[in-house]
């Protein structure tokens, strides 16, 4: 394995680009199909090198390790892959599976490492903090909790001042719930279709993905609305979305009036005369959908609706469990892209950089009137381990200015994927911002039909055989998902990108025969 130098910190908080790739000749699928697939069928892209060599494996055997897994731990079958991976090491941008293969790393345990596996500003001071103080549960304070949350209160926006820790985004979307009832003292809570919000049970009435929704009643007080997607919905056009890419959908707006958003306005104004009470709690949104497979609503569409919620008593919560602390580039916030202002925000997931860390932060009126109705607790909320390490993460991100990178490297992906959407056929939508992206899969573009389940599966397994690893996303899992850490540079996007091709190939050579 070549040595070379891996990752910079970007010092003094300037703004540099991140390294620029070595040309490549470009290969297109016209006339010379036959000589592309040939080549492209033996010739494996170039794994991009790592400084990085990993410990040897020395544990469970993997037979011992299904065995287990089968006898003692859920039954849902969660795992990606016909034989699920068994990870033993992460570094920066890499994970190394049991028998030393190396993956790139391009969807962070489900959106949640932000700055890199086993980042070392981040290990030293959780090693640091390991051997001070764990845990002292909010009857007692601390230092971490505190320098944490002047951090944290300090890139929100006045009058977002007030934070409760929690421990995962479903416990802070669980608050965020109560907060909104004890405030507006109402019930009537609206999400979108396809958002995730949690899988608790008090936050499965929020979740309308038809996989995490039971039989069984639940989720009382809870109502779905449209979501605006502007690829699958009844509406949608080529100046829609927040991204470098737009749909392929074409329309006769301007490109500062959208006649989609007015539509779906219009679907949202239906949902709140005929499904709920006159008077609402809240409203959740992500700023971009997740769990759905990255779906983005039409420019202008939350502003309407943050202020139609707002008139019926409602409060307006932004959900940046996945999209918050710059993945998305141009802001820290996802809420801040779609230029509005929240009631409240709970967020999540890279946080914590992989540990487990979550909180709501709201205003001192909405907390106020929480604080009238219940005595809050949280045992493990805000402990010292979080907070530490959370810091650590806010200071990455500034530091080796993250934020920026997702931006730039982010857009330089987009673009590379629209490039496969126009040659591949079954390349339905690409579509993103900053590090956040999906790649929907279809059987054509006219029909838009999800492309069959099996056939996203080969892809997929091509995919990590080739040394990528990517989510999955949409109510068919049609959508592949992109999200890789923010310290990823674009000569790792080539490589993405190619092997993405390479696996687009080989399905259509499938196909074919």
């Amino acid at each position: 394995m070549t040595l070379v130098p891996r990752h910079v910190p970007r010092a003094l908080g300037l703004v540099t680009s991140p390294r620029t790739p070595k040309p490549r000749p470009s290969l297109s699928l016209g006339a010379s199909w036959t000589s592309v697939t040939k080549l492209s069928l033996h010739t494996k892209p170039k794994m991009p090198p790592c400084d990085f060599t990993p410990e040897r494996y020395e544990s469970l055997a993997y037979n011992r390790v299904l065995e287990i897994h089968k006898q003692h731990l859920s039954p849902m079958a969660t795992a990606y892959f016909q034989k699920p991976l068994l990870l033993h090491q992460g570094h920066m941008e890499w994970l190394f599976d049991s028998e030393g293969n190396r993956y790139l790393d391009f969807f962070s345990g489900i959106v949640t490492v932000s700055v890199g596996h086993c980042h070392p500003k981040v290990n030293a001071v959780a090693q640091k903090q390991l051997g001070r103080l764990w845990h002292t549960s909010t009857l007692f304070f601390h230092p971490p909790m505190h320098e944490y949350a002047e951090k944290l209160s300090a890139l929100l926006p006045e009058p977002l001042k007030v934070i409760f820790l929690t421990n995962s985004g479903s416990e802070a979307n669980d608050l965020a719930m109560l907060m909104a009832r004890a405030h507006s003292n109402n019930l009537d809570i609206i999400s979108f279709r396809g958002a995730y919000h949690g899988c608790s049970p008090y936050t499965l009435g929020l979740t309308n993905v038809g996989t995490f929704k039971m039989e069984l009643p639940g989720g009382v007080g809870c109502q779905s609305t449209m979501c605006p997607d502007v690829f699958r919905g009844p509406w949608g056009g080529s100046h829609c979305r927040d991204s470098p890419v737009q749909t392929i959908r074409k329309c006769s707006c301007a490109p500062d009036c959208c006649q989609a958003k007015d539509q779906y306005i219009e679907q949202f104004k239906d949902t709140l005369n005929t499904c709920v009470a006159k008077s609402l709690a809240g409203f959740f949104a992500e700023p971009i959908q997740g769990v759905n497979g990255v779906v983005q609503y039409p420019k202008g569409f939350l502003k309407e609706a943050f202020k139609l919620v707002r008139e019926r008593g409602g409060v307006c919560i932004a959900d940046e469990v996945q999209t918050g602390f710059g993945r998305l580039g141009s802001h820290f916030w996802g809420f801040q892209t779609h230029d509005v202002l929240p009631d409240i925000v709970t967020m999540a997931k890279g946080m914590g950089n992989g540990f487990p860390m979550a909180a709501v932060v709201t205003t001192p009126e909405i907390a106020k009137s929480l604080a009238k109705r219940l005595l809050h607790f949280n045992t493990f909320g805000g402990n010292p381990m979080a907070c530490a390490i959370g810091s650590a993460v806010l200071e990455v991100i500034k530091e080796e200015n993250l934020q920026e990178n997702s931006q730039e490297v982010g857009t330089y992906m987009l673009l590379k994927f629209a490039k496969l959407r126009d040659e591949f056929e079954i390349v339905g939508d690409v579509r993103g911002k900053g590090l956040m992206i999906g790649l929907e899969m279809v059987q054509d573009k006219v029909s838009r039909k999800p492309l069959p389940r099996e056939e996203l599966n080969q892809i997929h397994e091509d995919c990590k055989r080739l040394g990528l690893l990517v989510g999955r996303g949409g109510i068919s899992s049609q959508t592949f998902r992109v999200a890789p850490p923010m310290c990823i540079t674009k000569p790792e996007v080539d490589f993405a990108v190619e092997v993405f091709r390479s696996a687009l190939i080989q399905h259509m050579e499938r196909r074919a025969k």
